[in-house]
């Protein structure tokens, strides 16, 4: 599917690999709303790229329907859907202070799973409404993002790689039942990235993490996500798979 003219929504649009993806759809063509509980972020990318910004907590589902309709209302029903929104909590299940909170597991599940099914949802009922735009009946592309934690998560990571564990269950499935509608679902799964959450660590800590990865011996970059976004989109073929963008690290228990 070719993204100019078409109306695209990016979660956590406001940094990271979900700005990056917004700068690339706009820079095809795309119409971008960018949804992002940090809305001075999102503005700020996009005043740039001729976007809009709207304010959401994607684990809310009033917030998120909210923010689909106003989406909706500036650009039309979205043919594209990018979860990039989420949030990492270290934290051993039992610790030296005794159990993990409750609250703690809860907040990381809610934003990471519960937030990338509500978004799913909403894009994917206005998608099946939609015309198709292919001689294959093909009407809109979702994609969400898990982590190589998913599959190889360390010591502190329950949290974060249930969520995101969860993510990668959940797109086979999503796949499946909107294959009538013409709608794919596709989920990336980046490995060490030079994002905010990485690039605050201390230099050394970034060097040391850089060097366990095979090849190439660096972090992922943002836009190399944002070219296999652009590209998922445009291969009709790529669907109900969950692709690795982590130059081959496996990581270890800690």
């Amino acid at each position: 599917m070719n993204v100019k003219g078409y109306a695209a929504i990016v979660t956590g649009g406001g940094s990271g690999m979900g700005a990056e993806t917004a700068r690339f759809l706009a820079n095809a063509g795309a119409k971008v709303a960018l949804l992002d509980v940090n809305v001075a972020g999102a503005q700020s990318v996009a005043k740039e790229i001729g976007g809009v910004a709207i304010e959401c907590d994607v684990s809310d589902a009033g917030s998120g329907e909210a923010a689909v309709a106003k989406a909706r209302d500036a650009h039309g029903p979205a043919r594209i859907c990018i979860n990039c929104a989420g949030i990492a909590t270290a934290k051993r299940i039992v610790g030296r202070d005794g159990p993990m909170a409750l609250a703690d597991f809860t907040k990381v599940i809610d934003v990471n799973l519960v937030g990338t099914f509500n978004i799913m949802r909403l894009a994917a009922a206005d998608m099946r409404a939609l015309d198709p735009v292919s001689e294959t009946d093909e009407r809109g592309v979702i994609i969400c993002t898990a982590s190589i934690a998913a599959y190889e998560g360390q010591i502190g990571q329950a949290a974060y790689s249930a969520s995101k564990g969860g993510v990668v269950s959940l797109t086979l499935t999503a796949a499946r039942e909107f294959s009538s509608g013409g709608i794919r679902v596709v989920t990336i799964i980046p490995g060490l990235i030079g994002t905010p959450m990485l690039s605050g660590m201390p230099q050394e800590v970034q060097d040391s993490l850089a060097q366990q990865v095979p090849f190439p011996k660096r972090l992922g970059r943002p836009n190399e996500y944002a070219k296999l976004v652009l590209h998922i989109i445009d291969n009709e073929m790529i669907n109900g798979e969950c692709i690795r963008l982590d130059g081959a690290i496996r990581m270890q228990p800690k």
